[in-house]
Formats: C-alpha cells, structure tokens, sequence
C-alpha cells in the first residue's frame, strides 16, 4: 500500500478534469513511450471520451491519481482506456477503478467486457488475467482480451 493514498474516492471525471487527467495518463504511459513506437496518445480525446463514455477518476485530496474510460454498446462493454499515476502505483486504484468499471458495465445491461493492450505490456496482460480476462486474440502488437460480466458463482453470496 502506498502511505497517504486512502481515503481516495472515485468519481465520474468532468470536463473540468481533462488537463490534469491528461497528466496523469501520460505520466502512468511515459515507460512505454520510447519502446513502443506504435503507442498512440494516451490523452488524445480526452475531453470527447467524458462527454461521450463513461470516464470515471480516483481522487485523494482533490489531486486525480488515475483514470478508466469505459465504453459501452448494448451488451458489450469495452475498457478502452485505464491509468495510475507512478506515484500511486500499488495503493490498489487501479483494481478499484476497474472494479467500477466492471460494475457500470453491468449496469447499463452489457454482458461482456473487451479490452485490447499491447503485447510490450506483458504486465498488463497478466494483470487482466489475474482479474478475469481471458485472451481472445492477437493482431499486430494488440493483446485482446474478454471477461464475462456474469456473477461470478465463486463469489460469496449475499444474504436475504
């Protein structure tokens, strides 16, 4: 755990949050900047995403520490974008990011969710791995990757 993240709180990204949103989603990319020559601008659109996804943000002290932009279209989801700044590395955001994520996927009635990475973020691929996602194909330098958004039946049921 990273001293002095929590309490962070997640909320719905705003227009208002697109400069330093865009900060942090370079500074989470900037490792891979130099070795992967194909890498498109983390922050490109940034502004369109919130008007037109779902971009939600983890906050501690009014600072943005990261970011997941979710898509969604009829039963499908897709996790088009998800962001930690180094300095929160660790601190556990970015699996409460996605876990928003998933749970807005459910809501709006998708029962799958996408996601595509890079095949140079070896990580990032066995991180979604670790969290449900199964590989689904390869394309280029793309990992894509797919996870149900049924219950899962492991998961400890809740009482009535």
């Amino acid at each position: 755990m990273v001293p002095g993240i929590e309490p962070y709180l997640i909320r719905r990204a705003r227009s208002t949050d697109v400069r330093e949103l865009a900060d942090v989603l370079r500074a989470a990319y900037a490792p891979f900047v130099a070795e992967i020559a194909d890498l498109p601008d983390v922050a490109a659109g940034l502004e369109n995403d919130i008007s037109s996804h779902e971009v939600w943000i983890a906050t501690h002290d009014d600072k943005i520490l990261g970011g997941l932009v979710l898509g969604t279209h009829g039963d499908v989801a897709h996790l088009i974008n998800l962001a930690v700044h180094p300095d929160a590395g660790g601190a556990g955001l970015g699996r409460a990011l996605i876990d928003q994520g998933l749970a807005q996927a459910r809501a709006s009635g998708a029962t799958v969710i996408n996601l595509a990475t890079h095949v140079k973020m070896p990580k990032n691929v066995a991180l979604y791995r670790h969290l449900g996602w199964k590989e689904t194909a390869r394309e280029g330098n793309k990992v894509f990757m797919s996870r149900s958004l049924s219950p899962d039946p492991s998961a400890p049921k809740t009482p009535k």
